[in-house]
C-alpha cells in the first residue's frame, strides 16, 4: 500500500479548531487483532532505575573506577540494552542550540526551503517528511523529521542561519563519545579497545542526525509518535528538550524511559547486537497534549 501524500504534522496542528485527529492517524480504530497503544500511566516502572554510566569515569577515572565502569558497561548492554550516558562531555550550550536550531528549521516559514528535501529517498543525504522514512504503515504516525546524513561526508540544510555550524560540531562531539563507548564495549568482551571500532570500520561508516518532532495531539490515545521498533546501525544516542514519551520494554513490560536532563540515552542497535550478542532495545514513541520532540543521532 504506497503511503497518501500528506502534509505535516505541524501543518494539521496549526490549523484553528483541531480537536479530533484525522481517521488517517488513529491506530486503535483498527481492526480489535491490533494491539492496543500502551500508555505513559499504564506502563510499569523498572524493577530498579535505567542504569547510568558516568563517562568521565571511563576516560578520565582511576584504573580502579575505569575497571568497574567497563564490567558494568558489559553486564548492562547484556540486562538491558540500554543506558544513559552523564558527564559524557558535550557542551550543555551545544546541547542547547542544537535543540534549538531544529525547532527553527521546522518552524521555517520559507516552505520553499524545505520543499527542497522533501519525499526524498531513504539513503538521500537530507531528508525532510512526515510520518515514517520507513515501509508503509497501516496507519500514519505523528511525527515531522528531519534527516541528515553527516558523515562520512557532512551535509547540513542551509537554513537555519548558523545551524550547520552546530550541527557539525555537535555530530563531532557525539562521534567522540559512541567511539569511546565502543572502546568500553570491546574491553568489556576481552578485546582490545579498538577492536570494534575497526572490525566494522566505523570510522567510514554512515552517522545519520534525525531530529523527530512531535506536535501536540489532541488524542493521544488513539496515535502513536513511532511505533514499537528497534534502530539499525551500532549505538543510538537520544537526547530530548525535557518532556517524555518514549518507552521501552523490559522483560516483556513496556516501562517509562525517564532522561535525565543533559544526559544522552543509549542504546543498542541491531548490527552490534549481531556482532557480540548484545539484546537490542525495543522501543515506541507515545503523544501528548504537550509539546514533546527529541534527537536521534546514531552509526
Amino acid at each position: 500500500m504506497a503511503t497518501p501524500k500528506v502534509s505535516t504534522v505541524k501543518t494539521l496542528v496549526e490549523k484553528p479548531g483541531l480537536t479530533h485527529i484525522p481517521p488517517t492517524y488513529a491506530f486503535q480504530t483498527r481492526s480489535a487483532s491490533d494491539q492496543e497503544i500502551p500508555s505513559n500511566e499504564a506502563a510499569g516502572e523498572p524493577e530498579g532505575p535505567i542504569p547510568i554510566v558516568d563517562f568521565s569515569l571511563l576516560t578520565s577515572g582511576t584504573p580502579d573506577q575505569r575497571s568497574t565502569i567497563i564490567q558494568d558497561l558489559r553486564n548492562i548492554c547484556q540486562d538491558w540494552g540500554c543506558f544513559m550516558v552523564i558527564n559524557h562531555g558535550v557542551d550543555e550550550s551545544l546541547l542547547n542550540k542544537i535543540l534549538d536550531g531544529c525547532r527553527e528549521f521546522f518552524d521555517l516559514e520559507d516552505k520553499e526551503e524545505k520543499k527542497e528535501y522533501e519525499g526524498k529517498k531513504i539513503l538521500d543525504t537530507i531528508c525532510y517528511g512526515t510520518s515514517t522514512d520507513g515501509p508503509p504503515s497501516e496507519a500514519l504516525f505523528w511525527r515531522d523529521y528531519l534527516r541528515v546524513r553527516v558523515h562520512p561526508e557532512f551535509h547540513s540544510p542551509r537554513k537555519p542561519a548558523g545551524f550547520s555550524e552546530v550541527l557539525a560540531a555537535f555530530s563531532e562531539g557525539v562521534r567522540g563519545v559512541v567511539r569511546d563507548l565502543l572502546g568500553g564495549i570491546s574491553e568489556s568482551l576481552g578485546l582490545e579497545s579498538s577492536h570494534i571500532y575497526r572490525a566494522l570500520d566505523v570510522e567510514s561508516s554512515l552517522q545519520l542526525f534525525v531530529a523527530n518532532f512531535y506536535p501536540p495531539c489532541p488524542q493521544p490515545e488513539l496515535a502513536l509518535g513511532l511505533p514499537s521498533h528497534t534502530d539499525p546501525g551500532l549505538l543510538t544516542l537520544l537526547m530530548q528538550n525535557g518532556i517524555n514519551g518514549l518507552q521501552l520494554q523490559r522483560k516483556g513490560k513496556w516501562i517509562n524511559a525517564n532522561i535525565i536532563s543533559g544526559a544522552f540515552f543509549v542504546q543498542i542497535d541491531d548490527h552490534l547486537e549481531v556482532t557480540v550478542n548484545f539484546s537490542p532495545l525495543e522501543m515506541l514513541v507515545l503523544l501528548s497534549s504537550l509539546l514533546p520532540w527529541r534527537l536521534r543521532l546514531g552509526f
